[in-house]
């Protein structure tokens, strides 16, 4: 009895030890923050809520070290104190992402980066896969946006780059509002080429805006309908021009395009690579230039311009699976002819196969005549081609009269990291 009074004893002086040294409060010297030294100790200061030349309890100091965890920065902390100096030591997170601008009309870049870094200090380009600073540069920029008069909502998504097959970014996207080009200022277009530039122009506009695409694909529009005109050494500088235009239904950003057009040339021969998917002799008798031998060069003075060359060998790799090609063309000047021959560069990308095929919107027995009639298995090199073949060529049979009087739409889910395309049929009764 004697041996548990005094065993009680010992847990109650004990506790009360424990309490009183929670309770108790020193007031360090100096706090000094180690293993983050990209960090300035009165920014890690600031973001543990703590401030020098104040008392400390012991009980508060693991929710400051927590809030430091809380921005995702950090995967660890401890403390030490040695009666003057106050020493946190931290681990930086293993894996830190720089930012995305999916469709925000914010201009990437240094300045942008000093922007967040004034509004958030720990921000230094790069944030957590998920925690608290990614949420903070969310609002961030959704208060930048809200200062050039466009309330929208912007959400953050880890980002997968489909080369890599790995998350390398954070993506930041407005999703409530589409965001679309707006209005497109030209200048520098001679009056000669005034109709056919408007009306690239009027293309452009109201297609879908992209933070990082965009501008380059209005310059390479524009490029290549001077190349097609014969003025392939324009040269053709892109740039948002003020503010982006909001209402209820859509946020239009603007741009300024200027054109410095060059010398005019005649167009001369499209050379394909040896050892290409395609042969000369089947671009020629596309071009529809009758020949019992294989050309070393396409000519195209029957009228074949630069953009027919570059779809259709665009679409016959796509129509053999490289969903992904990308055909660039290389200029060689004849000054003294005045003339200019291009030289086609192919870089087809994955095969991608056939996935799953969903039907939609039809009764039971439509969809069993619907797969029975589908002649692309799973597995096999997919072609978009095979779908409007599908749809076109049933002739006059009860399958095929049902798709003459209904709207026939598609639409393809093509996986980047598997190579795999599901597709997905449905028809729509015609108005």
């Amino acid at each position: 009895m004697k041996r548990t009074f005094f065993l009680l004893l010992s847990v109650l002086v004990l506790l009360a030890s424990c309490q009183r040294a929670a309770a108790q409060k020193f007031q360090p010297k100096t706090i000094q923050f180690r293993g983050a030294p990209e960090y300035s100790d009165q920014e890690l200061l600031a973001a543990a809520g703590l401030k020098k030349g104040t008392e400390i309890a012991y009980s508060e100091m693991k929710s400051h070290g927590q809030r430091l965890l809380d921005t995702g920065l950090f995967e660890s902390f401890h403390f030490t104190y040695n009666g003057v100096d106050l020493v946190f030591a931290l681990v930086p997170a293993s894996a830190l992402y720089p930012l995305r601008l999916e469709n925000l009309p914010l201009t990437s870049g240094k300045e942008l980066d000093a922007a967040l870094h004034d509004r958030i200090p720990l921000y230094r380009g790069r944030v957590p896969f998920e925690a608290g600073l990614t949420e903070e540069v969310r609002q961030a920029l959704e208060e930048m946006l809200a200062a050039k008069g466009i309330k929208a909502t912007v959400k953050a998504t880890p980002y997968t780059d489909p080369k890599l097959e790995q998350v390398t970014a954070i993506n930041y996207a407005i999703t409530d509002l589409p965001v679309r080009v707006g209005e497109i200022h030209l200048e520098g277009v001679s009056p000669e080429m005034q109709d056919k530039v408007k009306s690239v122009a009027e293309r452009a506009a109201k297609t879908d805006y992209n933070t990082v695409n965009t501008a380059g694909d209005i310059e390479r529009a524009f490029a290549l309908l001077y190349a097609d005109e014969g003025y392939p050494s324009a040269r053709v500088d892109v740039e948002q021009s003020g503010n982006p235009v909001a209402n209820s239904k859509a946020i239009d950003v603007p741009f300024k395009v200027t054109v410095v057009e060059g010398r005019h040339y005649k167009l001369g021969s499209i050379y394909l690579p040896s050892g290409e998917l395609l042969t000369q002799e089947m671009i020629n008798k596309t071009a529809g230039l009758v020949t019992n031998k294989v050309e070393t060069s396409l000519s195209v003075k029957g009228g074949l311009t630069l953009r027919s060359a570059l779809l259709y060998v665009t679409g016959q790799y796509k129509s053999k699976g490289y969903l992904d090609c990308v055909v660039m063309p290389h200029p060689q000047y004849d000054e003294a002819a005045s003339s200019v021959n291009y030289t086609l560069e192919v870089q087809p990308g994955p095969v991608y196969k056939m996935g799953k095929l969903t039907i939609q919107n039809t009764a039971d027995d439509l969809r069993a005549a619907m797969l029975a009639a589908w002649k692309l298995p799973e597995g096999a090199v997919f072609s978009e081609s095979a779908i409007r073949t599908y749809f076109y060529t049933q002739g006059n049979t009860p399958l095929g009269r049902t798709f003459a009087s209904a709207n026939c739409k598609y639409t393809l889910t093509k996986n980047i990291e598997t190579h795999i395309v599901d597709v997905t049929l449905r028809l729509e009764r015609k108005p």
